[in-house]
């Protein structure tokens, strides 16, 4: 009976020869090679993003526009004459009598370019309280003092002899010196007032 004879193959131990050292290698430089060229590519994008946030920043601030600018909103030019209003305590409130001798002060420097304001007398409705808020006003430089109201007619009339370099409107008050003028209450008073002020706006200005 012939003998079978089984041969058990062995496997091929990995080349160690120059052949299989290029082999390993090559690989080797092949993974360093799509390493480097991953980030090679990254830093190139974030080199060109800042290249471009340059450009983009400087055409911005170095930009010029030949077009002439657009003038701004004509505002009104005020003289250096201030006319002030000293009301009770309801202030320039429509319906008030201060309301329509406001809107006179208005038209007054509308044609006069004179400042216009108001100081309400708060609190007690007296002469006595009244004066503080008047002296406010002379304080503040106000070259015409426009009063209505009792306390505020009667404190300003007091005062008008003690201070010649102002003119004082009385609405509704008695003429009581030379730099004392008075505007009748009535339908007719925003006119009235309105040419007082302006009378007074002129002589302040001298």
């Amino acid at each position: 009976m012939a003998k079978q004879v089984r041969q058990v193959s062995q496997a091929r131990p990995e080349r160690s020869g120059p052949e299989g050292r290029a082999t390993v290698l090559g690989r080797a430089v092949l993974a360093r090679l799509r390493a480097l060229s991953g980030r090679a590519i990254a830093l190139t994008a974030g080199a060109l993003a800042v290249t471009a946030a340059l450009l983009v920043t400087a055409v911005l601030l170095f930009s010029r526009d030949d077009r002439p600018p657009i003038p701004a909103t004509r505002a009104r030019a005020y003289t250096d004459v201030d006319a002030c209003l000293l009301t009770g305590d309801r202030g320039i409130t429509a319906g008030t009598p201060a309301a329509a001798v406001w809107q006179g002060m208005q038209d007054a420097s509308l044609k006069t370019h004179a400042r216009v304001s108001y100081a309400p007398v708060t609190g007690e409705q007296s002469t006595g309280n009244a004066r503080p808020f008047l002296n406010g006003l002379l304080q503040r430089s106000c070259e015409v003092v426009v009063a209505v109201g009792g306390p505020e007619v009667t404190v300003a009339q007091e005062t008008a002899a003690h201070h010649k370099k102002v003119s004082f409107v009385l609405v509704g008050g008695t003429r009581a010196g030379t730099n004392v003028g008075t505007v009748a209450t009535g339908d007719d008073v925003r006119a009235g007032v309105a040419h007082a002020v302006e009378a007074a706006v002129t002589a302040a200005r001298g």
